[in-house]
């Protein structure tokens, strides 16, 4: 599910590739799409969008003098843990969302101090953090990342974490510029929610860079310390989404729940090749079958007959062919038919 620097990643890349473009006619869905139709059709408008959260906006602008008469129309796109996007022509933010970590931060965290009896803060704070009424744009990746900076359980009770920052005040005396500094060098949780996704929206890539492929991604990858970095442990929280950390998970971790650390790749390497079965004892299916076939059959061309008198056929050794009885010694040769018709070579039985 893309996350909140994801959206404003993609809202810039929406409006530089459309800026100063004009398009017309009616949009047009896929016909796979179960998502509602778009009731807009003019002969000139431009496109733009905005990113809030985790929710994007699409607007359609028809220009002066664009024809038949049109109002303009914005389309709102949410997307699922799936990564399954969907549409709402109706262009109004979701209800119930709280303010977006990135571009509302005042009001984000107002919302979350002023609410902190609510019972999603009953919870683990890595639960209450994907909780999009207080944390509007916060997703999986920022999650672990946010707390293992600040060296935070993820399954300590959300309100103990919290409420300390009701007391935090800085100094009447600090002018704004120390103020400021003293923010930055100890940012606390609800400033690393928005400092963090801001961090990932200034690395930019991620598909809406200059790059292709794998290489787009590169720098958030190096930037990422505690998500799916080797090294670290990781529990399943009561939704089933994997949140990673070092050291202590904290007291309302899961119970029976195991910690996994994720292995290094030359690790993971070494234990594939530990694996790895010696050739004495994987034997193929088709080894196995070469090894029972008799070897003394005769090969015959394409339309040969056969002679009136074959050779016995190499008997298997005792217990060696499954699904027969063993020999006792005693065989009879194959009863030979002069009337017999003759058959192709590739009629032989190999028994």
């Amino acid at each position: 599910m893309p996350e909140g620097p994801e959206l404003h990643l993609a809202s810039h890349f929406v409006n530089e590739i459309c800026k100063g473009l004009v398009f017309g006619g009616c949009v047009e869905k896929s016909s796979v799409s179960r998502n509602p139709e778009v009731p807009f059709e003019s002969s000139a408008y431009h496109i733009s969008a905005l990113a809030r959260g985790k929710e994007l906006r699409l607007t359609l602008s028809p220009l002066p003098g664009s024809h038949p008469p049109q109002k303009p129309l914005s389309l709102v796109f949410r997307f699922d843990i799936r990564r399954f996007g969907h549409w709402d022509p109706g262009g109004e933010w979701q209800p119930g969302r709280g303010p977006c970590v990135l571009l509302e931060y005042e009001r984000f965290r107002e919302n979350v101090l002023r609410n902190l009896s609510d019972k999603a803060f009953d919870r683990p704070i890595c639960e209450a953090l994907l909780d999009q009424r207080f944390f509007n744009g916060i997703g999986n990746y920022l999650r672990a990342e946010i707390l293992y900076r600040l060296k935070i359980p993820p399954f300590e009770k959300a309100r103990t974490v919290l409420e300390a920052l009701q007391q935090c005040r800085l100094s009447p005396e600090l002018t704004l510029s120390q103020k400021v500094k003293a923010k930055l060098q100890n940012p606390d949780l609800l400033e690393l929610c928005h400092l963090v996704p801001k961090e990932v929206v200034q690395l930019g890539g991620k598909g809406y860079g200059p790059e292709r492929g794998e290489e787009d991604f590169a720098a958030f990858r190096a930037w990422l310390r505690c998500y799916a970095v080797p090294g670290m442990s990781s529990l399943r929280d009561r939704h089933g989404r994997t949140i990673w950390f070092q050291g202590d998970p904290g007291p309302l971790a899961p119970k029976g729940g195991r910690s996994r650390k994720k292995k290094s790749q030359e690790t993971q390497l070494e234990a594939e090749d530990r694996k790895e079965d010696p050739p004495s004892k994987s034997i193929s299916r088709t080894q196995r079958a070469r090894k029972h076939c008799p070897k003394n059959v005769p090969q015959q061309s394409e339309g040969a007959s056969l002679p009136q008198n074959l050779e016995t056929p190499a008997v298997p050794e005792k217990g060696k062919r499954r699904g027969r009885r063993a020999s006792t010694g005693r065989h009879r040769g194959p009863k030979s038919k002069p009337d017999t018709q003759p058959r192709e070579a590739g009629e032989i039985s190999a028994s």
